[in-house]
């Protein structure tokens, strides 16, 4: 019989991940490229394989993940996101510990677009009286 793969889509700030999650070895693969690969910072590693050492399934479960746009952190969110969601594809009991770490909620915060006649999206031009 052939081995259950489960999808899930992740998203944090402009990032989206696809992630594919399948009984295994405790494989990371993230765009064809191993986990320290592609995530350089140990704190981004740490973040993006969170819901897998909640639910104590480090070594039991294989992860394949594309990820396109945002910045690195984006990315470990996203990746985290989806990881998050896939794994309550696979065992409905983990919903539970998921949802109390936080980890089913997509981030909803984006970056403000910049207005016209400022500096930035909030910031203003420096005022000269004289």
């Amino acid at each position: 019989m052939a081995e259950r793969i489960f999808y899930s889509t992740g998203r944090r700030k402009r990032a989206v991940a696809r992630v594919w999650i399948k009984k295994g070895r405790g494989r990371v693969e993230i765009n064809k490229k191993t986990l320290h690969e592609y995530l350089l910072e140990e704190a981004y590693r740490i973040h993006a394989l969170e819901p897998l050492y909640i639910c104590h399934l480090t070594n039991k479960v294989d992860v394949r993940a594309t990820v396109k746009g945002g910045g690195v952190f984006g990315q470990a969110g996203a990746i985290r996101h989806g990881i998050s969601r896939a794994l309550v594809l696979m065992n409905p009991e983990l919903r539970p510990i998921l949802k109390k770490a936080g980890m089913l909620t997509r981030d909803p915060r984006e970056k403000e677009r910049k207005k016209y006649g400022q500096r930035g999206a909030r910031a203003k031009f420096q005022y000269s009286k004289r």
